[in-house]
């Protein structure tokens, strides 16, 4: 987190050079700007060729940002992976040191889950009942 604020730090930096490099040609092109077309032209080439090193350099520090992204993301991923073997492993110890629960447990869930999904197949049964009721044969 605190390298994201360095981040943007660094970004607004460099925004603000590039507005003062900006700025600067600004004045240099109003300066010339009695000159020939021919000499317009030549000044333009130049504010690009100024400006194309600076544009790159930003947007590769954008890139850095994403790939410094890419490393937390890769990271947190690492840490809910090791999350999960861990409770994987202690659950596998329960279940090995004290069968009889797990097996109650278990159990216990299953009944619960039969019982909700009961409710709502009931629930679904009597909600398209109620949309198209059944043709009876008199």
């Amino acid at each position: 987190m605190f390298g994201q604020s360095r981040y943007s730090h660094a970004m607004s930096t460099n925004v603000r050079q590039i507005e003062r490099r900006l700025r600067s040609l600004e004045q240099r092109l109003e300066g010339a700007g009695g000159r020939t077309s021919a000499s317009a032209a030549e000044a333009a080439e130049r504010v690009a060729n100024a400006v194309a090193p600076l544009l790159n350099r930003v947007a590769d520090q954008f890139r850095g940002g994403a790939n410094l992204m890419n490393d937390e993301a890769a990271k947190l991923g690492n840490e809910v992976v090791e999350l999960g073997n861990d409770a994987l492993r202690r659950l596998s110890n329960e279940a090995k040191h004290r069968p009889v629960v797990a097996v109650t447990v278990a159990v216990g869930v299953g009944i619960l889950l039969g019982l909700a999904s009961g409710r709502r197949s009931a629930a679904v049964r009597a909600a398209r009942a109620r949309r198209s009721p059944r043709r009876r044969a008199a």
